[in-house]
């Protein structure tokens, strides 16, 4: 069957650290980017703002460029898996792939596209592959040329600009080398190659060369090149041609300065050019990643400055112009954030912005500044002015930068929070206050960690707990701010345990555990820190009344600053890495485990959320490797566990304020594989039930009475690595089952609970076009309808470094 009734209402994924990972289609107004291997696209400046609404997969490794291809339908993407992926556009907006080119032996590392008809690749093979557009052989692309610059050069930047109307290209390829290197070739009607030559080396940089971005200056019929370099500078190379060239250099008798020095060449038969060094831009502290020249400089205008926009690793993105006056060229804007002392590309840091992209809103004239950085979410700015002297921060995109391992749904079935091994949890839900529109957003960054998070599970209303890749658990409890902006912007009460939320959180400095900002300062503490804590104090308040006076959902700053949870309790125990966790209905419990290759370590530790957390005396024994999924029962009174040792453990709660369990059954022949994942029906009058989920490829589902038995299976193409039921109650005495595969497929699935002979009924299959494109590795229900009670939830998060929302219609599952 086909996916009726499914569609796709949210996509949060981040984008790659790569210098060209993202680029800008003005008639569509469509920004293509790299969300690990799969291709995101987004309308920056659509009025629901959804954020992604589309994702294209082939790759198999990360992305590293996308260009869109001027004046055609096409999109040129490349990636570490050494393919070069060729999308073409059809009359919906809609992307397939026209072709892929494997020319290329090792990850690629840069593209650039001209015109319709010519786009160059550059590899870590030390290979620069130059392509052009067959347009007699529909539109396929063909392979041009294949060179290297240097011996154990390897190119990082391209820039390739056509000079005339013959056909005359002139590309410039910098890479690990100080040198910037020059090519003039000539080009056919019919891709036939002439004339190709490496007409300069330019000298100046002292570090390799990260961006390269030509622009034609039609007031001196010039073209002028900007490099940015690891040196922290940018470069401007000017060239001249033909009639333009100034000769006077050849006058011996005349001194001519090193930096005036002009480097001719021949290009094609009849042409000849110039290029020599025009100015060089100070100010960034660190790399420069990105160039963008000003999207609306005309050609034929003398109005309009030249400006040029550059990123860089020092979180700064700045906008240049040069002085009419003096000549040199100064900032005249700057965005960003102010830099960490101390923090650099040179002392191991990897923040500041990776790359950086500049249009204009064809309508409105308003312009857009885009940068994208450490944490994946995009920067967004937006001119408030008509000479855009001064920037607005608007939305932008948020979401995991790598492979989402968990995510549970809030007790009262209205938000939900990720974990990834991005070192980050995510809380999401949905903005609808005075909206025509419901749309998805990031509202709170509860941990931002120093381990790679791998499991979590709610508490109550306002506590959860989570594990990262240590062997400590970690409690959280809501902030007030944040329980009032889910009131304010999505109409989400959060109700809470205690008297009183802590307002505010903090990380220190030196630390990974969150602290609440009203928090009493420990006795004995040195003067110099009561006075830090003061300080931090008064700014903790600024933070509060930050996002008290937010009327959208907060922008990636407010995120990283002021969302994060008070830690309120760590729990010891466990020998190695965690890897699941899971609470009982009402919070009282807390179940763990952690990886194992012995049956010493592969035990569950119970912790007693009633009595102060503390851990229970009773090990839960039986398995041999490492556990891989923990779940209660709805009603408590049973904790199941499964392992990659094929088996699974049912025990039964006997005593839950002194959290004593007894052993129902240990099932050494579950499954032939490993089993990933396992999931509850709700209570319902047909009995007790759950499913669990194998690399065997099998799903099976189990009744639990005076003993378990299998009751029924159903064999898949590939192996489960996730299951989820709906835990809100029977549809016509019927489970709704939810199953994720390896390689990113989900399918619903149905059991009829009210028949002798139970079945698992295959519903619906995911389409291809809304699913992950990699494995599956955590599917889970909202416990409510939605909608008014027209549509079901279903969260999934994925290898694929992505979180997506589906809603699936209630009247297509009966």
């Amino acid at each position: 069957m086909v996916s009726s009734g499914v569609s796709q209402k949210a996509i949060f994924a981040g984008a790659n650290k790569q210098a060209q990972v993202a680029d800008y289609k003005n008639d569509q107004k469509v920004v293509a980017f790299g969300a690990g291997k799969n291709i995101a696209l987004w309308n920056p400046l659509a009025k629901d703002r959804k954020g992604i609404y589309s994702t294209l997969k082939k790759h198999s490794k990360e992305i590293t460029g996308i260009k869109f291809v001027p004046n055609s339908p096409f999109l040129v993407s490349v990636a570490e898996d050494t393919e070069i992926n060729v999308w073409k556009e059809d009359e919906n907006g809609e992307y397939s792939l026209a072709q892929t080119l494997n020319e290329h032996t090792s990850s690629i590392t840069c593209l650039a596209v001209v015109n319709s008809r010519v786009f160059v690749t550059g590899s870590a093979d030390g290979f620069v592959a130059l392509w052009a557009f067959n347009e007699n052989n529909g539109n396929n692309v063909v392979l041009v040329r294949k060179f290297e610059v240097k011996f154990n050069f390897l190119p990082t930047a391209l820039a390739i600009e056509q000079i005339d109307s013959e056909g005359d290209y002139l590309l410039a390829i910098g890479g690990t080398s100080p040198n910037l290197f020059v090519y003039t070739f000539t080009l056919s009607s019919t891709n036939e190659l002439q004339n190709f030559t490496l007409s300069a080396s330019l000298t100046g940089h002292e570090d390799w060369i990260r961006c390269l971005q030509f622009v034609v200056e039609e007031k001196h019929k010039n073209y002028i090149l900007a490099s940015g370099s690891q040196d922290r500078y940018i470069r401007l190379w000017r060239l001249k041609l033909n009639d333009l060239i100034d000769d006077s250099d050849e006058d011996e008798s005349k001194l001519i300065l090193l930096s005036n020095k002009q480097y001719k060449f021949s290009i094609g038969e009849s042409s000849r050019g110039a290029i020599s060094f025009e100015a060089l831009i100070m100010g960034h502290d660190d790399w420069v990643t990105g160039l963008q020249w000003h999207p609306s400089y005309k050609t034929n205008s003398t109005e309009r400055k030249l400006q040029l926009l550059s990123s860089s690793a020092d979180t700064a993105l700045m906008v240049w112009e040069m002085d009419q006056e003096s000549g040199i060229w100064v900032c005249v804007n700057r965005l960003g954030e102010m830099s960490i002392k101390g923090a650099s590309t040179a002392t191991g840091a990897s923040g500041g912005f990776w790359s950086c992209l500049w249009f204009e809103d064809p309508e409105t004239k308003t312009q857009y500044i885009l940068a994208n950085g450490k944490t994946g979410s995009f920067r967004v700015y937006r001119s408030v002015d008509e000479e855009a002297k001064t920037f607005e921060a608007v939305f932008g995109i948020t979401g995991p930068v790598k492979e989402v391992t968990d995510l549970v749904w809030s007790r009262n079935g209205e938000y939900f929070t990720s974990t990834s091994l991005d070192q980050t949890s995510r809380l999401f839900a949905p903005w609808t206050e005075n909206r025509e529109y419901k749309t998805w957003h990031e509202f709170a960054r509860p941990q931002i960690h120093g381990y790679d998070m791998i499991c979590i599970d709610n508490i109550t209303d306002s506590k959860y707990v989570s594990g990262g890749d240590e062997k400590v658990l970690r409690v959280f409890e809501i902030t007030n701010s944040i329980g009032q902006l889910l009131k304010k912007l999505c109409n989400i009460e959060v109700a809470s345990d205690t008297e009183q939320l802590p307002e505010s959180a903090s990380l220190p400095v030196l630390g990974l555990s969150n602290k609440a900002a009203n928090e009493q300062l420990e006795a004995g503490e040195a003067a110099q820190q009561q006075q830090d804590a003061e300080e931090n104090n008064e700014v903790t308040e600024a933070k509060e009344d930050v996002l008290a006076t937010l009327t959208s959902p907060p922008l990636e700053d407010y995120l990283q600053r002021y969302t994060l949870f008070p830690e309120i309790e760590k729990l010891y125990g466990h020998g190695y890495e965690l890897t699941c966790c899971a609470t009982s209905p009402n919070g009282s419990l807390i179940a763990s485990a952690c990886k194992s290759n012995s049956a010493k370590h592969a035990i569950i530790r119970v912790f007693n959320a009633r009595k102060e957390y503390q851990q229970s005396q009773q090990v839960l024994e039986g398995h041999n490797l490492t556990i891989t999924s923990l779940e209660f029962s709805p009603d408590g009174k049973y904790l199941l566990a499964v392992s990659r040792d094929r088996q699974f453990s049912l025990w039964s709660v006997t005593d839950e304020n002194e959290a004593k369990f007894e052993l129902v059954e240990l099932n050494t022949k579950a499954h032939s594989r490993i089993i990933w994942d396992c999931s509850w029906a709700p209570s319902n009058e047909f009995g007790q039930f759950f499913v669990t989920g194998s690399r065997d490829k099998q799903v099976k589902l189990w009744q639990v009475g005076s003993k378990v038995e299998l009751v029924a299976s159903s064999k898949l193409a590939e192996a489960v690595t996730s299951v989820s039921i709906y835990k809100a109650g029977l549809f016509d005495s019927k489970l709704i089952l939810s199953i994720g595969l390896e390689s990113g497929s989900i399918s619903l699935f149905s059991v009829d609970l009210s028949k002798e002979e139970r079945s698992i009924q295959h519903l619906t299959t995911f389409d291809d076009k809304i699913t992950p494109s990699d494995r599956i590795s955590k599917l889970s229900f909202s416990n409510k309808l939605h909608d008014g009670g027209k549509n079901l939830l279903l969260a999934v998060g994925s290898n694929d470094t992505s979180v997506r929302l589906y809603s699936i219609e209630k009247d297509s599952l009966v």
